[in-house]
């Protein structure tokens, strides 16, 4: 018997759709949960702690950015991706800066669902590689992964963690957008490179005038040390 990879939590009003995804997790070893409203996800989620969520933007009731917001204020950073119909840009964009990992947009492959909530579920684990335990007004902790800044923790989810630790290895090096969705979000060759700047943008407003994250026009991003 295969050990299973933990409990993905399905929030999705659309049954032949939450069908398929469940089906598909299923035989990769997840164990899942389907809930059908946003009000009783966000009760499944505070009550069995799945590994991550695949979270349907259009639910009944509470909608995937209410349950976003809420998951996040309560200091949940359980992995999200967002699913989104095709004209959701604006909803997209604010699930990821109210915390999402990542998003799919309908229609997609079920194969596709799942390698995205692996990729997830690897960049909440760390990437390889140990961050600097300091620099300039920011300490951050590889092992229990936690930034502070002038000694207070900054909360920051798993990608924005992974993107900020990125950059600090390689203080001083330019990564282009599409180099740093390939090394930080495991998406080679993937196209819609506006995600690397709304993490990009979270982490400034997280860390403020301490962030080391510098934008190199026409190129992309790169860290210094900030001064003391």
């Amino acid at each position: 018997m295969t050990e299973s990879r933990g409990l993905v939590l399905i929030v999705e009003d659309e049954r032949h759709i939450s069908d398929v995804q469940r089906l598909y997790l299923a035989r990769e070893g997840f164990g899942v949960h389907v809930e059908a409203d946003g009000a009783a996800g966000l009760a499944a989620a505070r009550r069995m702690h799945p590994v991550a969520i695949v979270l349907d933007i259009g639910l009944p009731g509470m909608d995937g950015i209410a349950f976003c917001r809420a998951l996040r204020d309560a200091g949940d950073w359980t992995p999200v991706l967002l699913v989104t119909a095709r004209g959701e840009e604006a909803d997209r964009i604010l699930g990821l800066e109210l915390g999402a990992d990542d998003y799919l947009t309908k229609p997609f492959s079920p194969r596709e669902l799942v390698a995205r909530v692996k990729t997830v579920l690897r960049r909440a684990a760390g990437p390889p590689g140990a961050p600097p335990g300091s620099t300039g007004r920011l300490s951050v902790d590889p092992v229990s992964r936690t930034v502070r800044r002038d000694g207070e923790p900054v909360e920051l989810t798993a990608t924005e963690f992974n993107l900020l630790s990125h950059l600090l290895r390689h203080t001083g090096q330019v990564f282009t957008r599409e180099q740093l969705l390939a090394q930080v979000w495991g998406y080679p060759g993937y196209r819609d490179t506006r995600m690397v700047d709304v993490f990009v943008s979270q982490v400034r407003a997280k860390l403020g005038d301490a962030s080391p994250i510098r934008t190199v026009r026409g190129v992309g991003y790169s860290a210094t040390a900030p001064g003391p």
